[in-house]
C-alpha cells in the first residue's frame, strides 16, 4: 500500500499541466485530494480561488480542508511565466509574475499552517532550475522562484521542527506556462535540455510520500548537477551562460523578438 494512501493533500494550480498531473498521481496512489485554482472546475473538487489575495487564499483553503478532514501536504504549485527584461523598470506583467509566483505560495501557505503544524505534515513547493541560473528576458519569473527558494528556507528555519518543507527544481517542460514566451517571438529550442511532465510528476509525488524528502531536489541526474554548479562554482555558470547567449545571438534565435532588440544589438546583431 502506498505511503500516501489516505493522507490528504492540497495541490493549488490545480487546474495547470502539472496541477492536474500531481493530483492524478496521488489520487491514483490513494491521497484524498483537494485543488485551488483561479478558475475552479467543481466536477474535479478544484476550488476556484485568487492566491493573490491573503483573504481568499484563507477561505479557499479553509473550504479544502473542511473537504478533506484536515492537511498532510501541500503541494504550491500555482505560477505563471513571461518574457520580461531586467533592464526595464517592472510593469503589471512582471508583478502579475512576482504575486503569483511568490506571494501566491505565501498567502496560501500561511492559510494552512496550522493545519499543518497540527498533522506534522509538509509543504511541497515547485520552484525552477531558475532559481539558481539566470537566463535572459526571464528575469520576474527567475526573481520570484528564487525568493520562493527564500521563503522554503526562511519557513524551514522557523517551523522546521514541526513540518518539513521540500523545494522540487525542474528545467524546462513543455507546458502552456511558456505561451506567452513563444508569442513574444522567443524559441525555447536550445535553451535547456527538455524533462518530461511524467518524471517531474514523479519527483513531485515522491516528496510528497517519502520519510525523508530532500530539501532542494532536482528532477534528473543533469538537474543535479546544474544545481550543484551554480551553488559552488557560479563564476563557471556564468561563463556558460555567456557562452551559449552569444551563440543564440549568433544563430538568429532572438531575431524575431522585439523584446530582444537590445540584447542583438548589444551583441552587434542588427536582424
Amino acid at each position: 500500500m502506498s505511503a500516501l494512501a489516505g493522507r490528504r493533500v492540497l495541490v493549488t494550480g490545480a487546474s495547470g499541466a502539472f496541477g492536474q498531473a500531481v493530483s492524478t498521481e496521488l489520487r491514483h496512489r490513494g491521497a484524498l485530494v483537494a485543488g485551488l485554482d483561479l478558475v475552479g472546475d467543481p466536477d474535479s473538487d478544484v476550488l476556484a480561488c485568487d492566491l493573490t489575495s491573503a483573504d481568499d487564499a484563507r477561505d479557499g483553503v479553509e473550504e479544502a480542508l473542511r473537504r478533506l478532514g484536515g492537511l498532510d501536504v501541500l503541494v504550491n504549485n500555482a505560477g505563471v511565466g513571461g518574457p520580461i527584461d531586467s533592464g526595464q523598470a517592472p510593469g503589471p506583467e512582471a508583478r502579475k509574475i512576482v504575486e503569483v509566483n511568490l506571494f501566491g505560495a505565501w498567502n496560501a501557505t500561511a492559510a494552512a499552517l496550522d493545519a499543518l503544524l497540527e498533522s506534522r505534515g509538509r509543504v511541497v513547493f515547485v520552484g525552477s532550475r531558475m532559481a539558481f541560473l539566470g537566463l535572459p528576458l526571464g528575469a520576474a519569473y527567475a526573481v520570484s522562484k528564487r525568493a520562493v527558494t527564500a521563503y522554503a528556507d526562511c519557513l524551514r528555519a522557523e517551523y522546521g521542527t514541526h513540518i518539513s518543507v521540500t523545494c522540487v527544481h525542474p528545467a524546462m517542460v513543455r507546458t502552456p506556462i511558456h505561451d506567452a514566451t513563444t508569442a513574444a517571438g522567443l524559441s525555447l529550442e536550445g535553451v535547456s535540455k527538455e524533462e518530461p511532465l511524467e518524471d517531474v510528476v514523479q519527483t513531485l509525488v515522491r516528496a510528497c510520500e517519502s520519510t525523508r524528502p530532500g530539501r532542494d531536489v532536482a528532477v534528473t541526474g543533469a538537474g543535479r548537477l546544474q544545481l550543484l554548479a551554480a551553488r559552488h562554482a557560479p563564476r563557471l555558470v556564468d561563463r556558460v551562460v555567456a557562452r551559449q547567449i552569444r551563440r543564440r545571438v549568433a544563430s538568429g534565435a532572438f531575431d524575431g523578438a522585439e523584446i530582444a532588440s537590445g540584447l542583438r544589438e548589444r551583441h552587434g546583431r542588427s536582424a
